[in-house]
């Protein structure tokens, strides 16, 4: 159809993971778990569902379009201003009104190949051309990165810690990077899974840092359990914010949303017990893998890839897992066709797991 354009005819769409209902229907399985997604397996917080569900009284009004107190607790707890913040139905809302907002044609768009899939598909999405420069050992390469910044460079994408590698960026490699910068090209820095990182002393918390062009996204989505609900939050110069504000929707993200966050956010017991059973859970599973002779990459997240020596060997073992009740994320579509995901989750979840992979 000529009204389509050639970028958007050639996008293939995001493939989510396989819901766990549409598992135990199939194959007719009285258990299944579902180590897929990198969601919170304790799920949200008591607090965060009790204001979600306080707030359906009110889901005729529109949520307040400034989230006002929601912000007003990201402005307290990481000491930054009300001009230097924003919200959305996750960091990929904001993401995309990003790329919305200052792309012109000419442009162009750098990060890293096979990296986070939702950003490739925004990118790929753009029409704008795109320079993916190979991982090196499963991490970012940036001084690879750096030095394919050109005059039309005017996005880079940086996760940290990645998906679906688990690997992160530190200090130093992040400081060396941006010396290669300039002013006029703007830095995503993706911290999705910032919570499981944080501890790590060379991990770079970005709110350490205040570069005019590196704007700061985070999700409710992951540690804090909320992925059903859509809600993120984002930090940046006061410049940048002022005209995401006018590209980005007005009503997101929604009033169960903004509820639930705002509560989460005062939950740390919840937080704290998400932590702890993540460490305690990837020592179980690496640990479990290894015995196997299965070769598990570092991750600083709350998800652990295993590679195997062929794509056939992957893709068998991710289908015989699914058909067995066990969920897990065959990574030949975000480019690692020789890999397999898996979420860290409950104690028992994981012992499943590894009993099932042990038989296989």
């Amino acid at each position: 159809m000529a009204l389509v354009p050639k970028n958007i005819k050639s996008l293939v769409p995001y493939k989510a993971g396989r819901p766990l209902e549409d598992v135990v229907r199939e194959f007719g399985l009285e258990r299944v778990v579902k180590l897929a997604s990198n969601e919170n397996p304790w799920g949200p917080s008591p607090l965060a569902l009790d204001a979600a569900r306080d707030s359906l009284v009110g889901v005729h009004r529109y949520p307040d379009p400034a989230s006002r107190k929601l912000r007003e607790e990201l402005i307290a707890r990481f000491k930054v201003r009300d001009e230097n913040v924003i919200t959305g139905n996750g960091s990929e809302s904001i993401m995309a009104a990003i790329m919305r907002t200052f792309l012109l044609s000419g442009d162009e768009v750098l990060s890293a190949k096979d990296t986070f899939i939702g950003f490739r598909v925004l990118a790929n999405a753009c029409g704008r051309t795109l320079h993916w420069v190979p991982m090196k050992e499963y991490r970012y390469d940036l001084e690879a990165m750096g030095e394919a910044i050109n005059e039309y460079t005017k996005v880079i994408y940086i996760a940290n810690p990645d998906n679906p590698t688990g690997s992160y960026v530190t200090v130093d490699e992040f400081d060396a990077f941006m010396t290669k910068v300039p002013p006029r090209v703007l830095v995503i820095l993706d911290e999705a899974y910032f919570e499981f990182a944080r501890h790590l002393p060379d991990y770079p918390d970005s709110m350490h840092y205040r570069y005019d062009n590196v704007i700061t996204l985070r999700t409710f989505s992951k540690a804090h359990g909320l992925a059903g609900l859509r809600a993120g939050y984002g930090f940046a110069h006061h410049e940048l914010i002022e005209n995401l504000n006018k590209v980005r929707l007005p009503f997101e993200p929604s009033v169960p949303a903004q509820a639930a966050a705002l509560a989460a956010l005062h939950d740390e017991e919840h937080l704290k017990k998400t932590i702890e059973n993540n460490t305690e859970g990837m020592r179980m599973l690496r640990a479990g893998l290894e015995g196997l002779g299965i070769r598990t990459l570092p991750s600083a997240a709350n998800f652990l890839s295993l590679e195997f020596e062929d794509e056939k060997r992957a893709a068998t073992l991710s289908d015989e897992l699914q058909r067995r009740g066990v969920i897990v994320r065959y990574l030949d579509w975000f480019g690692w066709p020789t890999m397999i995901r898996v979420t860290v989750g409950l104690p028992e979840e994981n012992e499943f797991f590894l009993e099932t992979i042990s038989k296989l």
